[in-house]
């Protein structure tokens, strides 16, 4: 299983859900990756994109500056 960073700063919806869409479609199910946005809406995108595509949600923090959304690798 591998861990891997996506940095999708400064981007604007879409851009941050199909970043990550084309990250996860290289990696294989179970390894996870770490969304880091600056977009607010990734709180809803990134959630309504992995439960469409099969994917999970393990954890999301917001700080003040940034968002990081965990994604688990579905089949």
């Amino acid at each position: 299983m591998s861990h891997e960073q996506l940095d999708a700063r400064r981007m604007l919806c879409p851009m941050p859900v199909i970043k990550t869409q084309n990250k996860v479609a290289q990696m294989k199910t179970g390894d996870t990756v770490d969304v880091v946005c600056t977009d607010p809406g990734v709180l809803s995108d990134i959630p309504a994109w992995a439960r469409i595509n099969g994917h999970e949600v393990i954890d999301s923090v917001q700080t003040e500056d940034e968002i990081t959304i965990t994604v688990r690798v579905g089949a």
